[in-house]
């Protein structure tokens, strides 16, 4: 069991002003693993005092400093592999292999991008009449999801190291054992007592307190729409800015000249990818209507060579959902699809056989889908997709950007003209063709209601700064 109930104030861990605690459940078990604290009003309030004292140091540190402690804590996060990964299977439900490839490694890959690119960085600049100088912003707040459990606390705590930003961090409630090693992992790396603080709790509680504090200049926050525009409301008391990461409905959109095995297998991975509890997941499957029942039997036939079962038994591609809460919500909007009239291809309501412990889902797609059906438009974050056929390309560009979301966008295909026309017409923050490679060097963010501001990279960096303009300085 894993009985942490401290907060991480002021470099070292202090128990919280309240007593109520959080069980924290295993997904593939549905056992208790551990219980975390339940933070207070009061505890957000020492953590920011405690990051509002150190940020006049901080803030003035060298750029080598930076650089020295985001590569400290990339040595030191690649020391405690085996710990992480392990508690990122047990908390989150990924397979092993998932917990390793991808939760790990995307972590570390921030730490060390926020190093390379924070060595090329310029705080200074001179432009003509006047200096450009970026500063760190002051105390950061940083909320993040339970989905990633490294991904997302790593990105915005490198990037905030990397501009002299001390923040204050609220895992998820559901993951928050991994962020608590990463705590342990800064602190061993030589970041100045105060720079980093967590606070464990509920969004209600330290969520609210955190955005609506009047000494954190900046929240950075990854989550649902909802909870992002409730951010808002807060942060906007005292006019502080605001970073969201909130949701998406991507689209997926396969040209016809495509390999229709080639990108079914591509949409089934997305399907399957960490269970489909992906804010950029391609959900929406935009195929040709002259290849409706090539696609389809090519569907049915990726979807067979994955496999969902208990995430510590080698070989299974895709573990259970975080919660009974979200098994439920998944479960409703495959029903709501059957009532809309969509056609199950595959999958449907219920466990999958075999597997009775666990909040495992049967992975879903469906067929005969219209793009104003409700399991086309609102975010499901579980492995069900939509297959919607289109006329011809403009057709297909009309569906993509028929959403609220503009997070990602995917096309797969041949010809270049044509992957390069789909690809500029998408209205999202990320586009990817043909299975591109991951850059975390290139900006992560989205368009209309997926959020505002961009991260990883220098344009992670560029989120935990001020601009200054300094007129009539003499030569």
């Amino acid at each position: 069991m894993r009985n942490q109930t401290q907060h991480f104030i002021n470099g070292e861990w202090v128990d919280s002003t309240g007593s109520e605690t959080i069980e924290v459940i295993n997904p593939a078990t549905e056992d208790v693993i551990g219980k975390i604290s339940a933070g207070t009003k009061e505890d957000v309030d020492k953590a920011v005092s405690a990051a509002r004292k150190a940020f006049p140091e901080f803030s003035k540190s060298t750029k080598e400093d930076r650089i020295k402690w985001l590569n400290a804590i990339a040595d030191g996060y690649k020391k405690r592999s085996k710990e992480l990964i392990d508690v990122m299977t047990e908390e989150l439900g990924a397979p092993l292999s998932i917990s390793e490839n991808v939760h790990f490694k995307m972590g570390l890959a921030h730490f060390k991008q926020a190093a390379r690119a924070l060595d090329s960085f310029s705080f200074s600049e001179e432009k003509d009449g006047h200096t450009l100088v970026k500063e760190s912003i002051g105390v950061s707040g940083l909320i993040t999801p339970w989905n990633f459990p490294t991904n997302q606390t790593s990105t915005k705590i490198a990037g905030a190291i990397a501009a002299g930003s001390p923040v204050v961090l609220k895992p998820a409630e559901k993951t928050p054992y991994a962020a608590m090693m990463l705590a342990e992992i800064i602190h061993e790396a030589g970041v100045p007592k105060g720079a980093f603080n967590l606070v464990n709790g509920t969004g209600d509680e330290v969520g609210d307190a955190i955005s609506s504090h009047p000494d954190i200049d900046f929240v950075s926050f990854t989550g649902s729409g909802g909870v992002g525009e409730k951010i808002m409301q807060n942060a906007a008391k005292t006019i502080k800015k605001v970073a969201l990461e909130l949701g998406g409905k991507s689209p997926l959109v396969i040209l016809e000249d495509a390999n229709m095995k080639k990108a079914a297998k591509t949409a089934a991975s997305n399907m399957f990818f960490n269970s489909g509890q992906v804010c950029t997941a391609a959900t929406r499957i935009l195929v040709p209507k002259t290849k409706k029942d090539e696609f389809e039997e090519a569907m049915k036939e990726a979807v067979s060579s994955y496999s969902m079962g208990n995430p510590r038994e080698e070989g299974h591609t895709a573990g259970p959902l975080v919660s009974s809460g979200q098994w439920d919500t998944v479960q409703s909007y495959i029903q709501k699809g059957i009532d809309e009239g969509a056609t199950v291809l595959v999958g449907g309501t219920g466990k999958p056989d075999g597997l009775d412990k666990g909040y495992f889902a049967k992975p879903t797609v469906f067929t005969d889908v219209t793009n104003d059906m409700i399991i086309a438009q609102e975010e499901i974050f579980g492995p069900v997709i939509s297959l919607i056929y289109y006329d011809d390309l403009d057709h297909a560009i009309e569906i993509a950007n028929d959403t609220i979301y503009g997070l990602a966008g995917y096309v797969f295909g041949q010809d270049p003209e044509k992957l390069r026309y789909v690809a500029s017409n998408i209205r999202a923050g990320q586009i990817t063709v043909n299975n591109a490679k991951t850059d975390f060097n290139a900006p992560f963010g989205g368009y209309k209601q997926s959020g505002i501001g961009r991260e990883w990279g220098e344009f992670g960096i560029e989120e935990y700064l001020e601009v200054k303009a300094v007129l009539g300085m003499p030569s």
